[in-house]
Formats: structure tokens, C-alpha cells, sequence
């Protein structure tokens, strides 16, 4: 009996599940592709002509059915971020479709980005049209995963045979609206039971009784806890740990205290190891990046210049007086704005180098030597350019990796100020980490929106380095714009980049 009970839940289920995967009849299907690859290209709006907006899924998807508009033939106005699409006559971009119940139809767009655009990586609905048309989903959880509406900023490393990614400030469907302590996941590595990057990540998330992703970072007292400078090391008995650097904050400028956090493996949580003064020189920052000179291992911090290491052993990492800066500082120096104290050899000639334990001279700091005339633009270390049009690129953050197909560092970087405030993604390339990193091209803009803080996944790189993959965080917030983007909005997106792209040429 018990056996027939559960073959007959079992059919139940199939048909169900049969049945959920068959295209609902009374949708109107439109596929909106890349011309040059035939892919799916999400983040595309749709919008009839009385202002009805549609936003292609991660499979480039829409499923349509207003009542009204079906079998009628409606005009759609086509626009996405660096992608464009022709102009009629009349100036407009879009298209006349007959809208169908049951049917599809393509619209192919033109990539004006040199990067493309492959996927949403978090929240809700990644593949929710695609699902009202009975199409299936590359990943385990297309429509909710950890109940996240929304995540910020990421960072991502191979630990202990997986990776594990660790976001900022999360929000739910629910009240309260989100939680505030870092979220964590893991997923499977391509090749040993993970997804093909240009398909997908399948996200396990460290949940509570709730489902809800949990606190990765909780500490007592008012505040988000945000973490960052993500790195491995062995401790003293030879174990692989976590350390990242915290900041509990008070708001976006204000922090209440800050120091170094180890993850403990049992509790699979984060937990303060030291709280630093605020007067500390250096700590871990950025995004993470480890190097190998004269045999003597490194983690160098980005952010998005790499400006600080420390050795790849257990008592220089938790020691932050032994990290080291690139600056043209004396070492042991602090940065004082009046009098700095430059180091210069006795020929007059700066002296830029890694020096422990000293101030670092990062854009800010650079810009102001420069205006008071304390260092000549000669002198200048940070100095990076658009190669087509020979202006200055302000840098805001990104991601240093060694690229074995360009056989050079490369950098990920958001700029700060461009066509859009931090719309705009950049590449660019230097023979050593630190730099000098003097030219960039734009690989991704977005139309006045942000895409901060992204992050270049080496553990990603196909085709020996040839084929790179990096994400970002796509959200309204800095940007101006006054309305969010359904779904998409305060998310991460993945792009993949031909490093062979003759478009990437540099001085």
C-alpha cells in the first residue's frame, strides 16, 4: 500500500511538473538575441507605446499577455544597455509584433559593448519569463533562491574544493526588508560538478530557520557589517583559513569600528579576531589577488590599484603592522596633507616602492601632492588614460588578475564620473600588479545606472585566459535614475570578455 501511495504521489508530481514546464497557451512569446552569437540577452526593456515596460530574463525572454493587446499587431520600443537596435524613419527604435497567443517571436540587437552580457547571478525571477513560457532554466533555482530580492557587491575565492561568495547588504520579499551582516553561498567548481560559467552558478546560500540568507558577519551593536579584502592562508598547524577585514558601519561615511575577521569552519560564520585602531596604516582591501615574486608568495589587496600586500604566511596576515604599501612615502610614514614626508633619493628622484607599514598614496592623495606642487606630473604613479581618446580615466574600484593568454596583469575596473557616474566598465593591462597601469578601453557601459565594485573571476578563465568572465553590481543607487529596473535592480549580472577582441588594443 505504501508503495502504491508513494508511486501514485510520484506520478502526481511528474505530471504536475510536465505540466508546469509547457508554454502557458495564452502567452505571446519574443526572444530578444545577440545578432552576433544568437544568445539570449537579458536586461533588455520592452515598452508599448502607452508605457507598459517588459525586461527580457536571463534567457532573453519575455512572455506577453496583456488583455487588449493580444492578437493585435503592438509596437514595442527596444533599448538596453550597450546594446542598440535600428532607428526607423521617425527616429524610433523597436518593432511591430502580432501578438499571438502561443506563438514567438525574435528581435535581434546589435552589441555595442565589447563585452556581453550573459545572466543575472541573484534575486528573484532570473528565469521568471521563461517560466510563464514553459521554457527550462540552466540552474537549479531560476525563480528564488535563499529568498534574495537583492545583493550587493560580491567576492568570490576556491576554499576547500569550492567556491565561496560573500555579498553585502541583502534584501527579502518580507518585513524586516533584508539583513545587514554579509550573506555567503557556495557552488560546485566548473569541471567537478558546477555549471560552465556561460551558463550559470548554482548558489548553495547559508540560510537561517527561515530560509532566509543568513548573517555571515554578526557582531553586537547598531550597524551593517561589511566585509572585504577576502583572502586564504594557512595558520599555524598548516590549515587553509579565511580572513577578511570588517567594517561595522554607522552609514556610508561613518564607521564605528573596524578590524580583521577569521571564518570558523564548524559554525560556518565569521568571527572577530582583532579590532584595529582606527589609526591603522593598512589592511586587507578591495578585492584579493595572490603573487608569487622571487619565490616569496603574496596577497596583494586591490582597490582598485593594488597598494597593499602582505606575505602569504599565518603571522605577517594577522599582523597589520607588517603589511606593506606602494607609496613614495618615507617608510614607517604616516600621509600628512601639509608636510608630507616624500621619499627622495639624494639625486631628487621620488622613490616609489613597497614599503612596510607606511601611509599609501592612492588617486586622492596623488592629486593633492600634485596641486600643492610637491611632486611633478612626471612623478605621477596613477595615471591612467582612455587609449581612443587620450583623456584621464578616474578609477573606483575592480580587480587585478595575471592573464596567461595576454601574459600580463589585467584589470576590471568601474569608472568613476564617465558617461554614467559609475556606469562604465573598464579594461586595461600593466606588466606588473602594482603598475604602471597607463591606458584602459571601455568594455561596458550602462545608460545612466550604476554597475560598481566588479570583480574579475580568474577561477572562470577559459581557453587558457583567452575568455574572462567578471561581474557587477547593477542598482539605481548613485546614478540619478529615479526608477529602479524591475528584478534586476541592486543585483549581480555576469559578463564574459574575448581577451582576442582586436578592440582591446592598447598603446
Amino acid at each position: 500500500m505504501f508503495h502504491r501511495t508513494l508511486a501514485l504521489t510520484v506520478a502526481l508530481l511528474l505530471s504536475a511538473a510536465a505540466s508546469a514546464a509547457q508554454p502557458a497557451p495564452h502567452y505571446f512569446v519574443i526572444e530578444v538575441v545577440d545578432a552576433q552569437t544568437k544568445r539570449g540577452v537579458p536586461l533588455v526593456e520592452l515598452r508599448t507605446v502607452n508605457g507598459i515596460r517588459y525586461y527580457t530574463d536571463s534567457a532573453g525572454i519575455v512572455a506577453f499577455h496583456e488583455p487588449g493587446l493580444m492578437n493585435r499587431r503592438v509596437y514595442f520600443h527596444v533599448s538596453s544597455h550597450g546594446y542598440t537596435y535600428p532607428r526607423d524613419g521617425f527616429g524610433n527604435r523597436g518593432k511591430a509584433l502580432l501578438t499571438t497567443p502561443g506563438a514567438t517571436a525574435r528581435i535581434e540587437l546589435q552589441r555595442a559593448n565589447t563585452a556581453e552580457r550573459l545572466y543575472r547571478i541573484t534575486g528573484q525571477g532570473i528565469y521568471g519569463h521563461s517560466a510563464l513560457a514553459g521554457r527550462p532554466a540552466p540552474i537549479r533555482e531560476p525563480l528564488l533562491n535563499g529568498r534574495v530580492l537583492g545583493q550587493d557587491s560580491v567576492m568570490a575565492l576556491p576554499y576547500r574544493g569550492r567556491l565561496y561568495w560573500f555579498w553585502g547588504d541583502t534584501n527579502r520579499e518580507s518585513y524586516p526588508l533584508g539583513q545587514f551582516a554579509t550573506s555567503g553561498a557556495t557552488s560546485a567548481l566548473p569541471g567537478k560538478g558546477g555549471l560552465d560559467p556561460s551558463v550559470g552558478i548554482d548558489l548553495t546560500y547559508f540560510v537561517d530557520d527561515k530560509g532566509f540568507s543568513r548573517k555571515m558577519a554578526p557582531l553586537d551593536g547598531p550597524g551593517p557589517v561589511w566585509l572585504d579584502g577576502l583572502f586564504t592562508v594557512a595558520d599555524a598547524a598548516g590549515r587553509t583559513r579565511l580572513v577578511a577585514h570588517y567594517a561595522r558601519m554607522a552609514n556610508l561615511g561613518k564607521r564605528l569600528e573596524h578590524g580583521l575577521m577569521l571564518y570558523d569552519d564548524d559554525r560556518e560564520v565569521f568571527a572577530r579576531h582583532a579590532r584595529l585602531d582606527d589609526a591603522a596604516r593598512l589592511t586587507p582591501q578591495g578585492q584579493s589577488l595572490r603573487v608569487t615574486r622571487d619565490g616569496q608568495a603574496w596577497w596583494y589587496f586591490a582597490q582598485p590599484y593594488p597598494c597593499v600586500r602582505v606575505r602569504d604566511d599565518w603571522a605577517h596576515a594577522l599582523d597589520v603592522a607588517r603589511y606593506e604599501a606602494w607609496t613614495c612615502l618615507k617608510p614607517g610614514s604616516d600621509y600628512n596633507k601639509a608636510a608630507p614626508a616624500l621619499d627622495r633619493a639624494p639625486d631628487g628622484r621620488l622613490v616609489w616602492g613597497w614599503k612596510a607599514n607606511t601611509a599609501v598614496i592612492d588617486l586622492k592623495r596623488q592629486k593633492e601632492l600634485l596641486a600643492a606642487g610637491r611632486i611633478k606630473p612626471e612623478e605621477a604613479w596613477i595615471a591612467l588614460r582612455d587609449a581612443a581618446t587620450r583623456q584621464p580615466v578616474v578609477a573606483h574600484r575592480g580587480s587585478v588578475r595575471w592573464n596567461a593568454f595576454r601574459r600580463r596583469w589585467v584589470m576590471i575596473l568601474c569608472q568613476h564620473g564617465g558617461t554614467s557616474l559609475l556606469g562604465e566598465i573598464w579594461y586595461s593591462e600593466a606588466d606588473a600588479p602594482e603598475g604602471p597601469w597607463r591606458w584602459a578601453r571601455k568594455v561596458v557601459t550602462h545608460d545612466t545606472y550604476s554597475f560598481y565594485n566588479p570583480v574579475h573571476h580568474a577561477f572562470f578563465d577559459q581557453q587558457d585566459g583567452r575568455i574572462i568572465y567578471f561581474e557587477g553590481t547593477y542598482t539605481r543607487q548613485f546614478s540619478g535614475t529615479k526608477v529602479s529596473t524591475p528584478r534586476y535592480d541592486y543585483n549581480q549580472i555576469m559578463y564574459r570578455l574575448d581577451l582576442a577582441d582586436p578592440r582591446l588594443k592598447l598603446p
